[in-house]
């Protein structure tokens, strides 16, 4: 269909170019004007563009991908599908959408910012849209620090510049030098415009291991009190998750403005993976193959994680982090 589709464009511009020679001054300039639309159209249909065609959110679609394939998060799933929805519906959004997401190795936040991206963006993390940014990568050296302000200012200018619907990703949070994200800080505020950009329709996603001692030591007091998991709510992990990367030095979000003056949308807590949630990772695991999931393979891989406390094997260390090697051993 893409293939018929582009060729029909080809030949109408080729048809165009033809006829210019055999019409007047007035009719070869129509023409001219008709292939150079059909020329930008061509263009359009191959290459990405900051336009409804290649960014239209899908609330429905997000609802659907977080509750089939990210597993034991039910206060995170609530949370960015609220927040990232409001946003999107918001023709004229007062400030970005900034989303912190803290938790455990392996508990599923790069994957959640992959699934917002995904239903965002048509060509999803891959979109030229999309900026993922991590710590030891793009910011490695202490030395360069004033270096990275500069560059981190310029990249996030020119690239809302370019297209106002964009996403940014920090990565690595935890291992970033403190104070480098407050360069960012302006983009983040209240302005309608600074330097005639806007940067009211961005959205600005953290990522960081920082504060899961925090939420891991109340999860573990819920499961001794014998409560569901289920029950825990956003109220009971925010103010001490704020409070915890706010004052720990190594998380990138240490004694920084954007806490201090509440630029920071949402503190999103991922909670520790439990046994049957690293199963149900591994079904989907089996399934994204093309292979047919074998629950009983699936509860070989998960029983043979570490997990803590030691004695009574509640949550993953990991969480579903080594799934894909460790099914490649079992498979």
């Amino acid at each position: 269909m893409k293939t018929a589709h582009l060729c029909l464009l080809l030949h109408g511009v080729l048809t165009a170019n033809v006829l210019v020679n055999a019409f007047d001054p007035f009719t070869t300039t129509v023409v001219l004007g008709l292939g150079a639309t059909l020329g930008r159209t061509i263009y359009n249909y191959l290459h990405e563009s900051c336009d409804n065609k290649w960014i239209a959110f899908n609330a429905t679609s997000l609802e659907a991908d977080l509750e089939r394939k990210l597993f034991g998060q039910h206060i995170a799933s609530r949370i960015i599908l609220k927040a990232v929805n409001g946003f999107m519906s918001n023709e004229n959004p007062k400030k970005p959408l900034v989303l912190s997401l803290h938790g455990w190795t392996g508990t599923g936040k790069n994957f959640a910012s992959q699934l917002i991206a995904e239903n965002i963006y048509k060509e999803g993390m891959t979109s030229s849209f999309v900026h993922v940014f991590t710590a030891e990568l793009h910011f490695p050296h202490a030395s360069h620090f004033d270096t990275y302000k500069t560059q981190l200012q310029q990249w996030i200018k020119g690239n809302v510049t370019n297209c106002a619907r964009s996403m940014f990703i920090f990565d690595e949070m935890d291992k970033m030098q403190p104070g480098l994200i407050d360069s960012i800080k302006p983009y983040l505020d209240y302005y309608d415009k600074l330097d005639g950009v806007s940067y009211r329709k961005a959205i600005f996603i953290f990522l960081s291991n920082s504060g899961g001692e925090s939420i891991i030591q109340t999860v573990l007091d819920f499961w001794k009190e014998g409560k569901d998991r289920e029950e825990l709510e956003l109220r009971d992990l925010e103010t001490k998750l704020s409070l915890s990367v706010f004052n720990t030095k190594k998380s990138g979000l240490w004694h920084t403005s954007l806490i201090d003056k509440n630029l920071v949308d949402f503190f999103v807590p991922f909670l520790p993976l439990e046994y049957r949630h690293i199963v149900q990772c591994a079904m989907a695991e089996m399934k994204a193959r093309g292979v047919r999931p074998d629950r009983s393979v699936a509860e070989q891989v998960a029983s043979d994680l570490v997990y803590f406390p030691k004695a009574e094997r509640v949550f993953a260390v990991k969480g579903c982090k080594t799934l894909e090697s460790k099914l490649d051993y079992y498979t």
